[in-house]
């Protein structure tokens, strides 16, 4: 009985540690914590994520419009901007003539009414689409963007020419290093734009070498992702912070969020430590190809109040009110 009960007292002594060691309560909170937003594609049509895929045409499966702006266009980061925004992100291509062309998709088949695959089109080809050709809510009895006039595609000096004082995330959407070489040579040829290219991600070759040519660009892979968050999981309790959260942006799904040691302020003040900031996405689904966000009233109100980081959102009109009356 007497060995029992050491056991026992020993097994409740270090439960006890553990929890002190990650208590989130004795973490030093951030004086004046803010919660600031991260404009996913700008203001935009959002969709029905049920079986979603890499595959799926989202612009034939959008909800019925409430606007008249589309994704990755010169009118909806600005309506980013003004609804709240800190950072907007975009996607680039590069193009046969050696341009970046901000637009989402692999192909143009989807929104457009041409085709084949994106980068293999001149800007000027591009540009002579009509990217709100393939939007319907109705399964395609209307096309209320069709011929509308949305604006052209941009390119990337055309969007940081046009909001000069925009932070923007670059995504690759390809595996080709040569892009972050573009995306380098576009800041040398224009110094000032250097501040407006907050951070990158996408594919790692093009996303690790833009780090290298451009110290202090905030950067994140998928694979440094995953082995951040597992080796967290695993040996976080401890206060270990593994090598693959340190010095980067750690994106952290609203219900993966409660399950990480320490969270919210212990965490939080751990990244800090190692020189990390947080971007809280939006649920992860199995199977989900995409990157949700915090989207509703319902989702804003599960960030914590002491959250001193990014929030990721689809729709910045709805929350960049909530995140300003908070």
């Amino acid at each position: 009985m007497r060995a029992s009960r050491r056991t026992l007292i020993v097994l409740g002594a270090g439960v006890a540690a553990l929890y002190l060691a990650n208590a989130s309560w004795l973490a030093t909170a951030p004086a004046e914590p803010q919660a600031r937003l991260i404009a996913h594609r700008g203001v935009h049509q959002t969709f029905n994520r049920e079986g979603l895929d890499n595959e799926t045409c989202t612009a034939e499966r959008i909800f019925p419009p409430t606007h008249a702006l589309l994704e990755n266009t010169l009118p909806s980061m600005q309506a980013a901007f003004a609804a709240g925004a800190a950072v907007v992100e975009l996607d680039v291509h590069p193009t046969t003539d050696g341009h970046l062309a901000v637009f989402h998709d692999w192909t143009v088949d989807c929104r457009t009414e041409g085709t084949g695959v994106t980068r293999e089109h001149t800007l000027a080809a591009l540009k002579a689409l009509d990217i709100g050709h393939g939007y319907t809510a109705d399964g395609g009895a209307t096309f209320p963007f069709r011929g509308k006039g949305a604006g052209p595609m941009p390119s990337l000096p055309e969007v940081l020419e046009a909001i000069p004082d925009g932070r923007f995330i670059v995504n690759f959407k390809s595996n080709e290093a040569r892009e972050a070489d573009m995306l380098a040579t576009l800041v040398a040829d224009r110094p000032e734009w250097r501040a407006a290219v907050w951070g990158v991600y996408g594919g790692d070759p093009p996303t690790v070498r833009t780090a290298a040519l451009l110290p202090g660009v905030k950067s994140w892979t998928r694979s440094g992702l995953k082995s951040c968050l597992l080796g967290y999981a695993g040996l976080g309790w401890s206060g270990y912070v593994p090598e693959a959260c340190r010095d980067t942006m750690v994106m952290v799904p609203i219900n993966v969020a409660p399950w990480l040691w320490g969270w919210p302020d212990r965490f939080q003040q751990r990244m800090r430590d190692a020189g990390s900031g947080i971007i809280l996405l939006g649920a992860y689904a199995s199977g989900d190809p995409g990157t949700a966000g915090i989207d509703t009233a319902e989702d804003f109100a599960r960030v914590p109040d002491s959250f001193d980081g990014y929030v990721w959102t689809n729709r910045i009109e709805l929350v960049g009110p909530l995140a300003t009356g908070r």
